[in-house]
């Protein structure tokens, strides 16, 4: 079985004015890509596995459309290099908008399938927060999503999708593949599978699984900020039986349909401000405070510097902030080295229209060492707040993010990052976890966004209208 594994990774929002370029991408191409651990797994099954490229980049904004085309033609040329092929396997996210672009995965997926024609088996992977379309299911013949959020199970995911793909090579059956949209799109920090009422919808997949007939049911949240007509979430099925197939899909959209207005914020919530005062005037530690409407995981700019100006204002202490994108900031620490005190404008680097910076006396106490300059990072101090800053965008989640730079988040009595829900590494230590309900590109109270390209009523933008679940097959399924 000769199998082509390839694809492209990101989450845009489409409120979010900084482009993605190749620089902000993480590459595998080649025989780079079957080696790397991402794609370890792909020995346990069988079949010839062929690289193409994989492209990968933390949630931002729109794909600079030079971007997409090299890569689009890099993985095409790399198909046809390929060719014959019984099967692909697309490592996918599901929420990438190009500029000037509809169903940017769409395209992807559409120009793929008519490379590799339609003899080929096209299995793919995705993200819980992607968003989906008839264009893409009509070019699929198989597909799995994510489980969790945060997402523990990216590689249980796509060892599904290959499990299925090399169960039709080997077998010669050619599953069926339908959807269910449903009209609701919310954040994924309202939608955690942590928290009722995703728990139990998400417990459902297994169950749905096990059915005769079933290959595998998927969930999709959907991507909120991306303001374009296929957001949405969707209940989708891969397997044989399309009656079970079509029940089942219908059974679980009408399950998240019923559900809609029980999806709730895990964690405590409020303004910046409130959670500021909470943070400083609690008697446990470490609060762990998100500042979620700039999470660069979700596609914020990172470069925002509202709250670190409510903190200096409440006169904070004993705060670990992790972090502010600013390339300007953190090349003039490394200019003055460590120790040196300096008057730095920090914040609103990125997105200049945005926000504002902040401006201040701040002492440089910790340089990273590093060969790459993109990964600068500097730890800097004004009052009682340790700030890091960092060249380029990037999430503090985990607890080496904190340790590499010399300090250590069980130890503060605040600790902010630019994060939605936490992280499983955060999660455990927050005591407790405040979430603000901050401004900025991925702002969680999503109904004030402007949604100025949505086609058809959608909740939580819409309330008052009624829903009935509907099936629509891929146009590879008709006619099995």
């Amino acid at each position: 079985m000769r199998i082509a594994v390839g694809g492209i990774h990101i989450e845009c929002s489409t409120y979010n004015p900084v482009l993605n370029e190749e620089k902000d991408f993480r590459i595998l191409r080649g025989a780079e890509l079957t080696a790397s651990s991402y794609f370890a797994f792909l020995k346990d099954y069988e079949g010839e596995f062929l690289p193409t490229v994989h492209a990968r980049a933390i949630a931002g904004g729109p794909v600079a459309r030079h971007t997409y085309e090299a890569f689009k033609a890099e993985f095409l040329d790399g198909l046809k290099a390929l060719l014959p092929l019984d099967g692909l396997y697309l490592a996918m996210h599901g929420a990438m908008y190009v500029e000037g672009m509809e169903d940017a995965e769409g395209d992807w997926i559409s120009a793929a399938r008519a490379v590799v024609g339609d003899d080929c088996m096209l299995s793919a992977s995705y993200d819980l927060h992607g968003n989906v379309s008839q264009r893409i299911i009509d070019a699929l013949d198989m597909y799995s999503t994510y489980r969790t959020a945060p997402h523990i199970d990216v590689e249980e995911t796509m060892r599904r999708a290959v499990k299925m793909l090399t169960k039709s090579l080997a077998t010669g059956v050619r599953p069926i593949l339908l959807w269910a949209p449903i009209p609701v799109v919310l954040p994924g920090e309202r939608t955690s599978t942590v928290d009722e009422p995703a728990k139990s919808l998400y417990d459902m997949l297994p169950q749905i699984d096990a059915l005769d007939g079933v290959w595998d049911a998927s969930l999709m949240v959907g991507y909120v900020w991306a303001d374009e007509p296929r957001a949405t979430a969707a209940a989708i099925m891969t397997g044989t039986d399309r009656a079970v197939l079509e029940n089942q899909a219908k059974r679980l959209a009408q399950a998240y349909w019923d559900a809609r207005a029980d999806f709730v914020f895990g964690s405590e919530i409020g303004s910046v401000e409130e959670c500021v005062a909470r943070a400083v005037a609690s008697s446990t530690a470490p609060v762990i405070l998100a500042e979620s409407g700039d999470n660069p995981t979700g596609g914020g700019v990172g470069d925002r510097a509202d709250m670190l100006a409510e903190l200096i204002a409440k006169d904070a202490k004993g705060v670990i902030f992790a972090g502010i994108a600013d390339k300007a900031a953190t090349d003039a620490c490394y200019a003055a080295g460590i120790g040196a005190t300096l008057t730095l404008s920090v914040g609103a680097s990125l997105d200049t229209k945005g926000s504002q910076p902040v401006e201040g006396s701040f002492t440089v106490n910790f340089l990273l060492e590093t060969a790459d300059p993109s990964d600068k990072q500097a730890v800097v101090s004004i009052g009682g707040i340790e700030l890091v800053l960092s060249a380029k965008r990037r999430p503090y989640h985990n607890i080496t993010d904190f340790t590499r730079l010399g300090l250590d988040p069980h130890q503060a009595r605040i600790v902010v990052v630019k994060s939605g829900y936490l992280s499983p590494e955060l999660a455990p230590i927050a005591n407790p976890n405040l979430m603000a309900l901050s401004p900025g590109v991925v702002d969680q109270f999503v109904e004030r966004l402007p949604r100025l390209r949505k086609q058809t009523l959608t909740y939580p933008f819409d309330k008052d209208f009624d829903f009935t679940p509907t099936t629509a097959l891929s146009a590879r399924s008709a006619g099995r």
